[in-house]
């Protein structure tokens, strides 16, 4: 073992080096896009099964080593299966920015503190409401299928947009660039999701959750039945949330790299 130690470092090179580091970048940002969510725990049971093989190989156990190279024929299509809306997420992200753009300005305190504010109005008056705050990913698809506005965020526009007599109140606003880019827009639906049951007549819900498991902003919704205010991050639902902690969350996850 010590000898093919050193006869690795032995020839070791430059490319050796960078081949190292690009790997190692690739895991870093998947595990960062992971972390928290349903992805991250199935990672972790296939390190297990992959710790398993390696010691199945070095105690010889046949019968396991056989049943391990065998689900390793389906490894490919199980890892597409499992990380469909991961790898969704990282090709959407390549996608719309590319390597030689900037990452756009996010949106600031201030106008989060006037999304909370308008979230508060809005649950006190039982008045429903879907509002995606883009992060890095781009949310200009979605944008263009609502009503393109690019107007400035006011807790005074925002109120009257989700109004129930207005023709926009019916989808979701999106908030870019503290811009309202768009209104009326309409957000994806989870595949699957531990709220499908519950959530399955509340549109606005399983909407927020789906648009934040596409992308990585973060969905405000405010329930017309219950005039309650929840945050859905990485297709986790944040409910019953007060107006300071709605503030500190979206800051929170908007400031997170």
């Amino acid at each position: 073992m010590l000898e093919l130690l050193k006869n690795a470092f032995r020839n070791f090179t430059l490319a050796d080096g960078v081949d190292i580091f690009l790997v190692s970048v690739i895991f870093y940002q998947f595990i960062k896009l992971i972390k928290g969510s349903r992805a991250y725990q199935m990672t972790l049971g296939l390190f297990t099964i992959a710790i398993a093989y390696i010691l199945s190989l070095y105690l010889k156990l046949n019968t396991l080593n056989w049943l391990f190279k065998e689900f390793l024929t389906y490894l490919i299509i199980a890892i597409i299966v499992l990380y469909q809306g991961e790898l969704r997420k990282i090709l959407a992200e390549i996608g719309s920015r590319g390597f030689l753009r900037p990452k756009p300005k996010r949106t600031s305190r201030e106008t989060i503190k006037t999304i909370a504010l308008a979230s508060k109005y809005l649950a006190a008056q039982k008045i429903g409401a879907l509002i995606a705050i883009e992060k890095d990913i781009s949310l200009k698809n979605f944008a263009e299928k609502g009503v393109m506005l690019d107007a400035l965020v006011t807790r005074d526009l925002i109120l009257s947009i989700f109004f129930p007599t207005s023709p926009l109140h019916d989808g979701g606003m999106i908030i870019s660039d503290d811009r309202i880019k768009a209104a009326a827009c309409l957000f994806p639906h989870p595949t699957e999701h531990p709220f499908l049951k519950e959530y399955g007549t509340k549109t606005r819900h399983l909407a927020a959750i789906g648009m934040s498991m596409e992308t990585d902003s973060a969905v405000v919704v405010v329930s017309e039945e219950k005039g309650t205010i929840s945050l859905a991050i990485a297709g986790r639902l944040f409910m019953n949330l007060d107006r300071e902690t709605l503030e500190r969350k979206i800051v929170e996850h908007m400031e997170r790299k």
